[in-house]
């Protein structure tokens, strides 16, 4: 395998196996992480950041920090010159480089407050490997259901379920007519989508992001207007495994960025185009 640190400075970037060697290396822990996220479901409590802004941002558990550092033993020991982008200040994040092209971004439990503790929907897990601010690399997991997806910026998404091993997923007939949503997600959107006849229900980030690859649901809508980026860096993870397996993968109006740092207030995520047409529909209901 090979590894960063076993490459010169101005040709780690260039080496077309890298993508692969981080997903491969890192797909064990994120089952690791997924699993103590998993087993300290309802035994740990809310310990607030300081100094957030929302109450969302604050929240913080044991089982955040536990799962982080799963990821990063793993990432440090392998690729210990990336910089990093982690969610939580955790005890190994100070030893990875400050400079460098490759970034890897880390969500150890995306949606704490709303769908860890108050379990209103699907959480997930999620590591990033970006090059020059664009995703080369994404994996993520949905622990409750027992899913985990991965893929390499083209080379195809991968799914594994518990006990199995990952198989390449490809999109195809929409298994079902449920929509996953943001939780901010305007009435008058949900209600379009549901006088269309569809299911909706709202989920983390994470999961909104590989929607279409989960068995019984067809899309995925996250609209997020608070903050100036609209859909953080952590948010779009998921977009590439989507978008390797066949989904559509839209902004607003236009093809989602796949620039981290352009600002995107959407995230449309869709198994055909009909369906793509009707998320945008519901957007249309939306005024400021």
């Amino acid at each position: 395998m090979t590894k960063l640190t076993d490459l010169l400075p101005n040709t780690a970037m260039q080496d077309t196996s890298f993508p692969s060697d981080f997903v491969r290396t890192l797909a064990p822990a994120l089952q690791r992480a997924a699993s103590i996220a998993r087993s300290l479901e309802g035994r740990v409590s809310n310990r607030p950041k300081l100094g957030e802004a929302t109450e969302v941002k604050a929240a913080l558990t044991t089982a955040d920090t536990a799962s982080q550092e799963a990821l990063l033993a793993p990432l440090l020991e392998h690729f210990p010159q990336v910089r990093l982008a982690a969610e939580e200040d955790t005890p190994s994040v100070s030893r990875f480089s400050d400079s460098g092209d490759a970034l890897v971004v880390i969500d150890p439990i995306d949606g704490t407050l709303r769908f860890y503790l108050e379990e209103r929907g699907p959480y997930a897990v999620m590591i990033g490997l970006a090059i020059r601010d664009r995703y080369e690399a994404s994996l993520v997991a949905l622990p409750r259901e027992g899913l985990y997806f991965d893929a390499v910026r083209g080379r195809g998404a991968r799914i594994c379920q518990e006990d199995t091993a990952a198989q390449a997923i490809a999109i195809g007939e929409p298994s079902g007519n449920r929509i996953l949503v943001s939780h901010n997600l305007p009435s008058s959107a949900v209600e379009r989508l549901r006088d269309r006849g569809y299911e909706v229900a709202t989920a983390s980030g994470g999961a909104i992001s590989v929607a279409p690859l989960i068995p019984g649901v067809c899309a995925g809508l996250r609209m997020v207007r608070k903050y100036p980026e609209g859909v953080s860096i952590r948010g779009r993870i998921g977009a590439l495994i989507s978008a390797e397996a066949g989904a559509l993968v839209m902004g607003a109006t236009a093809p989602f960025t796949p620039d981290i740092r352009t600002p995107a207030p959407a995230l449309l995520v869709a198994n055909n185009k009909t369906i793509l047409a009707h998320l945008r529909d519901a957007l249309s209901t939306i005024h400021d």
